[in-house]
């Protein structure tokens, strides 16, 4: 069975099939493997960042531009992307971001100088915007809304999860084993095998009628989002009073009141506010909001801990994460068997609570190495709370919604996604950066502390808001 619009028999809702059939299992591998492949991208050049810029001759002010350039695009264009896959067909923006993704790592693994690259940044962060909805709603309209669709999105989620790990671990094996090159290459054979497979298996999905796109509406959501975006890494990078900062989120928050106004009197708006309306939706993308922001930050501040106070190698430090990696893929794989046994709230709740309590565990933490085992099994246990609240997340953003709103769902989740693991960074920085009063390990140390204080009393805060206001219906029923 092949993935099916709409219209085809056996994926609309009540028609569910009962059981994976090989054909939908290589259509799930060919899913998962573009979804791993591109959380891999979030983090891979982390470790190989200082080893780049001495390659190319990035100035020490340039060089998070590799990461940002790649940040704002991804999170900028999602939106607009997930509602053009639903309109023009979601295989066809999935395959044809895939293509750009391939030439883009090429491009990148061949670089010569810092435009070079950082063009090919934009491109990987494009395409990641337009393959990620394509690729999520693909999956949530071959696997209706029931025990498949949540087996699918705790595999997607777990692989996600443990792809932004696994990135960390990749980038520093591969810098110290080859070359930083081969953190792009890699993405070209995995890119290639799915372009070859996938046109056979994988059968168009779009809606019957075909209605305008909104343009207005979809340039000023996406130049508000890459305002929003690039302020909230700017104040990473110059701290919260800047005035790059602070004029880039204001000119974001203009252009999204811009974006609000035009979407009430389109004719065919980009985001039909009644989806917005749904509880779920909005309440389920908080959710995930908080859960990405808080845990990629999570592992920024640790890898300071690691080697500002412990003194680990960056290399150790990536390899650390591995605990963590497994975590999420035991959450991933839990995560169906606890939605369909409770609920998705109540996953979401359990969760946070989860994670709450292990990201609290870690003001233990000391200046010597005996403190790895708390740091090992606290990331373990957060790792496991935090894919369920991801994959929570995913299934209720993406419940109670018809087929042809489904692009338009994931990519306000993959929006959710990204803008979170965009903001989470720079926001902690800037806690842990105004408590280090003086300098010194212990210094350092105390203000990690803070903000690890303040990245678990979010997720705390994430559960209350689910607990409150997110309906209690179980995870297949509205």
């Amino acid at each position: 069975m092949s993935v099916t619009n709409a219209r085809t028999a056996g994926t609309a809702v009540g028609t569910a099939p009962a059981v994976l059939t090989s054909r939908l299992r290589l259509v799930l591998v060919l899913l998962l493997a573009a979804q791993f492949m591109l959380a891999v991208d979030f983090s891979i050049l982390n470790v190989a960042l200082p080893v780049i810029g001495q390659g190319l001759g990035f100035s020490l002010g340039h060089l998070q531009w590799i990461g940002t350039a790649f940040a704002l695009c991804a999170a900028g264009f999602t939106l607009l992307f997930g509602r053009v896959a639903d309109l023009f067909g979601r295989r066809r923006l999935f395959l044809g971001g895939l293509v750009v993704l391939g030439a883009a790592s090429l491009l990148g693994g061949l670089a010569q100088n810092p435009q070079e690259l950082i063009a090919a940044r934009v491109l990987q962060g494009l395409a990641t915007a337009a393959v990620t909805p394509a690729g999520l709603s693909l999956m949530t309209t071959a696997f209706p809304e029931g025990p498949l669709r949540e087996k699918a999105l705790g595999l997607n989620g777990a692989l996600m999860s443990a792809g932004f790990t696994t990135g960390a671990i990749l980038g520093g094996l591969l810098t110290d084993l080859l070359s930083w090159r081969w953190a792009f290459f890699v993405n070209v054979p995995v890119a290639l095998a799915v372009l070859c497979v996938a046109p056979t298996v994988i059968t168009e999905s779009r809606p019957d009628e075909r209605p305008e796109l909104d343009v207005p509406g979809a340039v000023s959501v996406t130049l508000g989002l890459l305002a929003v975006v690039l302020g909230l890494t700017q104040a990473g990078e110059h701290g919260w009073g800047s005035s790059s900062a602070l004029l880039s989120l204001a000119a974001g928050v203009v252009l999204l009141i811009v974006f609000w106004s035009v979407e009430r009197r389109a004719a065919a708006p980009l985001v039909p506010f009644g989806v917005l309306r749904k509880r779920s939706v909005a309440w389920g993308n908080l959710a995930g909001l908080i859960a990405f922001l808080t845990e990629t930050s999570l592992v920024f501040l640790l890898t300071l801990y690691l080697q500002d106070v412990l003194g680990f190698s960056p290399l150790a430090a990536g390899l650390s994460f591995g605990v963590l990696g497994i975590g999420t893929v035991v959450g991933g794989s839990v995560a169906p068997k606890v939605i369909a046994r409770t609920g998705s709230k109540r996953t979401l709740v359990t969760g946070g609570i989860l994670q709450t309590v292990s990201t609290a565990a870690l003001l233990a933490l000391g200046t010597g190495s005996s403190s790895m085992w708390l740091l090992l099994v606290a990331t373990f246990v957060g790792g496991v709370g935090n894919m369920l609240v991801i994959v929570g997340f995913m299934v209720t953003a993406t419940s109670g919604l018809a087929d042809h709103e489904q692009g338009l769902a994931t990519g306000l989740a993959t929006m959710t996604q990204q803008i979170g693991i965009t903001m989470g960074t720079p926001v902690m920085s800037a806690v842990a950066t105004a408590a280090t009063t003086a300098t010194g390990v212990s210094a350092v140390l105390g203000g990690l502390k803070t903000a690890i204080a303040v990245n678990a009393a979010v997720v705390l805060l994430g559960a209350l808001v689910t607990t409150l206001l997110l309906p209690g219906a179980r995870s297949n029923t509205r």
